[in-house]
């Protein structure tokens, strides 16, 4: 018993030590993209889980290739039987909006939660891109900030030669919320700003969600802990700034976030709300701005908004 306990007190104690040593791990960890859940499902085989999608892969830049799934609305899925990836991107210029889905961390485009969304949107009548980063699923290459934004920018770019015309709209999912609004705000420098941006359970910035997390909480009460947390994130150039870059994004936005989310806090939705509107008032843009809570009696939580009946009309 005593060296049970004695095994946890110094695990316990390591810890600190360990991310100061090793500053990677925290990148790791919050990209938990190593578990490449779920396991048994084939990413080159899209149909094992939905219906009128083909896989394929972007070279995003030199060594960095990244799988992506495109869902043809639904109203198409008798005239795609047996289509190849060419005859689906020349779908994409047919009139119908597209939504590129940027996930959070943790798995892959195949999970549960997300090929639920994206059953919805494609009944309500969208192309659905759903892209694996740089590291994630079937993906080559290393995750970072800087390169899942490229990766974003690059399928953006991709999807708006392909549509002709045909809107593209930016949807990012608790870690992808930041994905999605370094894009927006790239693009947007660029001159060129995305038509519509909808952000689902989103941080005000990944520090202060890590910084909350269970695991460190328990270290909190150790003097400058707080701090090495923060100072790792910078060295890794984590930040995911939610709240700069809604500053500065003018195109329509939506926040959907559930009051009960256990992962990313209510609060956080509400803050970066209330920022977009202060920063739009001196454009008289502010109507473009919306959010959406769900309340905690309704059981979404972080990753179930897509139990919502009501989602194909919210995102209309």
């Amino acid at each position: 018993m005593k060296r049970a306990a004695s095994f946890l007190i110094t695990v316990y104690a390591s810890v600190p030590v360990v991310l100061h040593l090793f500053p990677w791990i925290l990148g790791h960890a919050i990209f938990a993209h190593l578990l490449r859940l779920p396991f048994f499902v084939d990413l080159d085989r899209p149909e094992d889980v939905l219906n009128h999608t083909c896989n394929f892969y972007l070279g995003t830049e030199e060594g960095v290739s990244v799988g992506v799934w495109h869902t043809l609305p639904a109203s198409k899925w008798e005239e795609a039987a047996g289509k190849s990836p060419e005859w689906y991107r020349g779908t994409l210029g047919d009139g119908h909006p597209v939504v590129i889905y940027l996930h959070g961390n943790v798995g892959t485009r195949a999970l549960h939660h997300r090929v639920e969304l994206v059953k919805i949107l494609s009944a309500a009548g969208y192309h659905v891109l759903s892209l694996d980063y740089r590291g994630f699923g079937d993906s080559s290459g290393e995750p970072s900030e800087a390169g899942m934004t490229s990766d974003a920018l690059y399928l953006y770019k991709w999807a708006k030669t392909q549509s002709k015309g045909s809107l593209v709209c930016l949807w990012g999912h608790s870690l992808g919320s930041g994905v999605a609004t370094n894009a927006a705000f790239e693009l947007q420098l660029r001159g060129s700003p995305v038509e519509a941006i909808i952000l689902e359970s989103p941080y005000t910035r990944i520090g202060e969600v890590v910084v909350i997390h269970p695991l460190a909480k328990m270290y909190m009460f150790l003097p400058g802990f707080d701090s090495l947390l923060w100072n790792i994130l910078d060295k890794n150039r984590i930040e995911f700034p939610n709240d700069k870059n809604l500053k500065f994004l003018t195109c329509p936005l939506l926040i959907l976030h559930a009051e009960d989310d256990n992962v990313v806090p209510h609060h956080m939705g509400l803050t970066l709300y209330q920022t977009s509107l202060q920063a739009r008032k001196q454009h008289n843009t502010e109507d473009q701005v919306e959010m959406i809570s769900y309340s905690a009696n309704l059981g979404f939580s972080h990753s179930n908004i897509y139990l919502d009946p009501n989602l194909p009309n919210v995102v209309r």
